[in-house]
């Protein structure tokens, strides 16, 4: 879908034969697009689209806890360890604490 899509912008800001041949492409690929929705071979959709998934998981996962923080940003404040770089939550708005990291056990001191 990607190839399809830039070949279409490039067909746009070319002209002539190279514009038609890349038109032409642009076509090809989306009613190939087409023809991979719409076919019933479910046990292959399903093992790309679990590939997909597989492949996308870290990216995802960045963005749902960057939405995580953002929603619990009034309550708790976050910090990263400086030894290991693990994200620790405190509550906000008790001053200096001493802030004991769950994975190394380093500590360190921090106002909230």
């Amino acid at each position: 879908m990607i190839v399809t899509v830039i070949l279409l912008v490039v067909s746009m800001f070319t002209s002539g034969r190279l514009s038609d041949l890349l038109f032409v492409l642009v076509l090809i690929g989306i009613i190939y697009m087409y023809f991979r929705m719409f076919s019933r071979n479910v046990t292959k959709r399903r093992a790309e689209n679990a590939k997909y998934l597989n492949k996308t998981y870290s990216i995802r996962m960045y963005f749902r806890s960057l939405g995580e923080r953002w929603r619990q940003r009034r309550d708790y404040k976050f910090f990263r360890c400086p030894s290991c770089g693990t994200l620790l939550r405190v509550p906000r708005g008790k001053g200096k604490i001493k802030i004991v990291c769950r994975k190394c056990g380093n500590s360190f001191i921090k106002n909230t």
